[in-house]
């Protein structure tokens, strides 16, 4: 049941991406002016996948990440703070061996490019339902001891950060306007809901970390796009 409502979520965020961003682009044209020169990719590029687009609910903890509040009540995220994290976000995962970051993602659409990012870096992986226990009971089947977690939705990886919480390891999370930000400690405000917006995070979030790490990376954003 959980698996098609989650599905069912995602499809619904499919069929509503190319309308909301033609509905939010001309605020967003007003603000382009002021991205920074220096962001990973043209703004065109955030709003193309949908990296804005946030939800109907927000949280207290991801209310700083808000651009604005539509009268619809669609909270947009701010680009440039999206930008600026995976930035920082990829300088502090370039501090750890690759082979003891995890990722994780519950998601359907996050699952793929969790995979390639891990790929890409060397890092592990885990999609999927996450069986508890992996990180903290050594008889578990696939138990791993890693050094950092990345999640893709603190929601619905609820309990991997609470295991990473137990064992004492930061937890990375791409989060939208809905989450709770409360055991994570770097946060990516993103649609951490959509195909397209995904893909390029965790796209972005390989390539920059590779670059830290002088790892070849190879790979275009269309490789890390899950498909339909």
């Amino acid at each position: 049941m959980e698996e098609t409502q989650d599905q069912d979520i995602e499809q619904t965020i499919e069929e509503v991406e190319q309308p909301v961003q033609e509905a939010v682009a001309e605020d967003e044209e007003s603000k382009s002016a002021s991205v920074d020169s220096t962001s990973l990719v043209p703004i065109d590029e955030y709003l193309a996948a949908g990296v804005h687009i946030g939800t109907q609910q927000k949280t207290k903890d991801m209310m700083k990440f808000v651009y604005r509040v539509r009268t619809d009540g669609l909270y947009v995220l701010d680009i440039q703070s999206t930008d600026k994290r995976i930035k920082e976000v990829a300088q502090f995962l370039a501090k750890y061996d690759p082979s003891k970051i995890l990722v994780v993602s519950a998601r359907q659409y996050g699952q793929f490019p969790a995979k390639m990012f891990s790929k890409a870096i060397g890092a592990k992986a885990m999609v999927g339902r996450f069986i508890p226990g992996r990180l903290t009971n050594p008889a578990v089947e696939g138990f791993f001891e890693p050094d950092v977690v990345v999640v893709t939705d603190p929601t619905g990886d609820a309990q991997v950060i609470k295991e990473a919480v137990d064992i004492g390891i930061p937890v990375v999370g791409l989060c939208d306007t809905n989450n709770l930000t409360s055991n994570v400690d770097l946060v990516i405000p993103t649609n951490n809901k959509g195909r397209k917006a995904l893909s390029l995070v965790y796209w972005l979030l390989a390539r920059e970390v590779a670059a830290e790490r002088n790892i070849p990376f190879n790979y275009e954003m269309s490789d890390f796009e899950a498909g339909l």
